[in-house]
This record gives C-alpha cells, sequence and structure tokens, in this order.
C-alpha cells in the first residue's frame, strides 16, 4: 500500500503563548507517536524555528511563507489536507486533496465590537472554507451548536473532539518574576473584553486575596477599564497584571493559587480551565460558551456578574473545596481530556479517507 501524504496546517504557531499555538504542538506530538509510517507520513506546515519542538524524523516540515497566501507549492502531492483553524489563509486550490477543517469557535458573533455586517462578512467567509470541507471538526458540543445555528454544513460529515490536557507529571514547574505576598487568585488569557476581566476585582472586597491576571494585552483601553474597577473596590495594590508567561511559570501559578477565576463570556473550550483542574484547583467559572461542558460538576459558577452573586460563589466554593477528595475529584476530570484520545479521533477520521 502507498503511503498516504497528509498535510496539516500549524501556521498558527506563529504565536507563542496562544490556545492555538498550544493545539498545535499538543495535537501534532500526540499524532507523531500514533502513525504508521509505513503507510502514512504527516507535512507538518509551520514556522521554521518551530519544527524543533516535534522532535521526530517521522515528518516533513514545510516552513511557512505569508506568498503561500496565493500560491501553495506542491498541493497535489498529497491526499488529504487538514487545516486546523477556521480562519485559516493557507488553503490548497484549482486541484484538491480532500479537505478537513476543524472550527474553534465563533466568538466573532459575540463581540460587541464588531457591526452587524463585519459579522455577517466573517460568517460568508467561513461558509466557503464549510463548502470547500469533506470533514467538519468542533472543539467542543457548543462549537457545534453555534456552526449549526449560523452556518449551513449540509452532508458534511461533522465531528466534536475535544481537546486533551497540556499537563503532566512531567511538567517542569518555575519560579515566576512576579510571586504574590499572600493568597491569591489566578486567571489567564489575552486581555480582551471577551475574556470579562473586568467584572474580577469586585470579588476581592470581602477577603484579603490578590488577583493574578496572566497573558498579553491587546487593548490597553480595556486593560485601563479593569484598573478603574479594581480602584472603585479600592483593591488596587491587589490587581496585578503579569503580561506573558512561560508554561513553566504558568504552571507555578496554577499549583500555587488559592482558586482559578474566569469568566469569560465566549469560548470554544477554555483550555486554561483544565489546566487549572489538572492542579486539583478550584474553578470559577461563567456559565456561558462552553466552560459549562468543560468544568463539568467540579466546576463553580458565576451564574450572572452582578458583584455580591460573584462574592457569595467564591465564597462558599472555596469553603466546599477544601478537601483533598475534591482537589482529585477535579484533577480527574482535567485527566479525562486527553491529547492521546483526541489525536487518536482525527486519525480515525483521516483513516476513512485511504
Amino acid at each position: 500500500m502507498l503511503c498516504k501524504k497528509i498535510f496539516i496546517d500549524f501556521e498558527r504557531m506563529r504565536y507563542p503563548h496562544t490556545g492555538l499555538y498550544h493545539f498545535c504542538s499538543q495535537l501534532g506530538k500526540a499524532l507523531l507517536k500514533q502513525i504508521e509510517p509505513s503507510s502514512e507520513h504527516l507535512y507538518l506546515y509551520l514556522p521554521r524555528q518551530e519544527q524543533q519542538i516535534f522532535k521526530s524524523c517521522l515528518f516533513t516540515p514545510i516552513h511557512h511563507n505569508t506568498f503561500h497566501k496565493f500560491y501553495m507549492p506542491s498541493k497535489n502531492q498529497f491526499d488529504l489536507w487538514h487545516s486546523i483553524y477556521q480562519g485559516t489563509n493557507y488553503l490548497p486550490n484549482r486541484i484538491k486533496p480532500p479537505l478537513i477543517l476543524t472550527i474553534h469557535d465563533l466568538n466573532f458573533m459575540h463581540d460587541y465590537r464588531l457591526s452587524a455586517s463585519k459579522k455577517k462578512e466573517e460568517l460568508r467567509k467561513l461558509q466557503v472554507k464549510i463548502d470547500q470541507a469533506s470533514y467538519l471538526t468542533v472543539i467542543s458540543e457548543f462549537t457545534l451548536k453555534e456552526v449549526k445555528t449560523h452556518l449551513t454544513i449540509g452532508n458534511i460529515p461533522v465531528q466534536v473532539i475535544h481537546n486533551g490536557c497540556n499537563f503532566s507529571s512531567q511538567t517542569v514547574i518555575t519560579i515566576p518574576s512576579y510571586i504574590p505576598p499572600a493568597n491569591f487568585l489566578f486567571t489567564i488569557g489575552t486581555v480582551v473584553p471577551k475574556k470579562n476581566f473586568h467584572v474580577l476585582p469586585a470579588i476581592l472586597t470581602k477577603n484579603n486575596l490578590f488577583l493574578v491576571i496572566a497573558g498579553v494585552n491587546h487593548d490597553i483601553d480595556y486593560k485601563r477599564k479593569i484598573e478603574a474597577e479594581a480602584k472603585k473596590w479600592k483593591v488596587q495594590d491587589r490587581v496585578i497584571f503579569t503580561g506573558s508567561i512561560s508554561e513553566e511559570e504558568k504552571s507555578w501559578y496554577y499549583k500555587h493559587c488559592t482558586a482559578f477565576v474566569f469568566p469569560s463570556l465566549a469560548e470554544g473550550f477554555g483550555l486554561p480551565v483544565i489546566e487549572a483542574m489538572y492542579f486539583g484547583k478550584p474553578v470559577f467559572l461563567s456559565s456561558l460558551a462552553s466552560l459549562p461542558e468543560i468544568g463539568g460538576n467540579v466546576a463553580n459558577y458565576f451564574l450572572n456578574f452582578d458583584p455580591q452573586h460573584m462574592q457569595e460563589v467564591l465564597e462558599k466554593g472555596l469553603h466546599e473545596n477544601k478537601s483533598t477528595t475534591r482537589s482529585v475529584e477535579i484533577c480527574q476530570r482535567a485527566c479525562s481530556f486527553s491529547w492521546e484520545k483526541a489525536a487518536q479521533k482525527y486519525r480515525n477520521i483521516y483513516q476513512t479517507f485511504f
């Protein structure tokens, strides 16, 4: 049997410290452990500087070039093409191998800054890609519901494949440059309005906890809004922005925090939730989007963002999650999300085309 050539678009690895970067790296590593070299070979499309993270001779790198938006050389040599991000600009054209398209979210539909016409245009562009696809995957039941609500998939097969947990017993932990002087709440994500971080300072008013917000600041006005809320509640000295942090530093914050808080308004999955749960930490989430699907019955939920309600949820949840048994249950929930399981499901889809 001829060895099947599978192209996987990991172009998003151009952006470290993002969920899509870790999706690519974790899925790629898991796939390379499972492929049969005699029957299938992976061609990973990625930035030159990132190919070394896979530490395997079982794939061929194709180095990213922005010119490939207009023309992708040798596209006809592949038996299958997997685009792992719905916003990709790198698709086969003319003579096309079967296309698998992974859709992570429709977060733009929840962005109040976008006009109705802009949202309509984003949907149109995604519909064009869906119409080219032979198979769709989505990373949560919530995303599948969103896709079915706003787009047309017709008879195209679609499967939900959850992401895995990024951490394991081999996870390295490094002390960060900023260490809170007292017990603290932790959250992480790009500092933009959809993360809803500005509701968090209010929950510090009835305790002595610090709040550590890690992540790249992409919206200075929104950061100022968070700071204004902290000043309003007179907790500005206990709200700390770290900026981007390494994986090893992030692990330290997860391990040492009192709890993880994540009031996001729009998440296709929510990897940080699983990461915090891996360390057995109580997690306090919004009840929106995919978060109840991921947190399940071991998470605590803010049903609204009224300060008093959030304070009560936090106080009650911290009291109820003190036991070692509860911590073990939380960790077990995280470990049920596996990149090995995810890779096997993607590989099963690949094999349906051969």
